[in-house]
């Protein structure tokens, strides 16, 4: 997945140097699209240039010289091929909760109010920071926007689920 991310990011930004591209994703929340650290980040642009799939164009400017990339008609081809393999693909919404709430007849009520408690204040930040890139990034396309809103929706009936959680669990004590 982090390859469509970087590959798709150099078409929308030829030119850009990792670390922008680094920071565009994380500014734009793609955290909740694909699990990547830094490390990931830099490995699958490792990759993707041994691979030519990008490739440097050194720029340099006054202060230093920086490793732009730009993407090949080779990759062209992989983000085609990408596009088609993500976006075909229809996966289930796992939640690590999930795991926790098989075994819950098994736990503390007291702990797993803790641990649904964590979720909603989690959840919570989640929704708050979806909102404030729907509120003030004009630059994310028609299409993310849409995706912005309908993850913070599938986040607001998480909420809604956990409460319900929260009432059950306190209206069987």
């Amino acid at each position: 997945m982090i390859p469509l991310l970087i590959l798709g990011l150099l078409k929308q930004n030829p030119g850009s140097y990792g670390y922008e591209l680094l920071a565009l994703m994380e500014e734009r929340h793609y955290k909740y699209i694909a699990n990547f650290t830094k490390g990931s980040f830099y490995y699958n642009l490792q990759q993707l240039e041994e691979k030519k799939y990008i490739k440097k164009v050194n720029k340099s400017d006054n202060t230093r010289e920086t490793n732009n990339y730009i993407i090949t008609e080779l990759g062209d081809k992989e983000f085609e091929k990408l596009m088609y393999k993500y976006g075909s693909k229809t996966d289930y919404i796992n939640l690590s909760f999930y795991a926790a709430m098989l075994f819950a007849d098994e736990y503390k009520s007291e702990d797993l109010t803790k641990l649904i408690e964590i979720q909603i204040e989690q959840t919570k930040k989640k929704i708050s920071l979806l909102e404030q890139s729907l509120e003030h990034d004009e630059t994310i396309s028609t299409y993310f926007r849409k995706m912005l809103e309908n993850s913070r929706s599938h986040h607001l009936v998480n909420v809604k689920w956990f409460e319900g959680l929260l009432e059950d669990i306190r209206n069987e004590n």
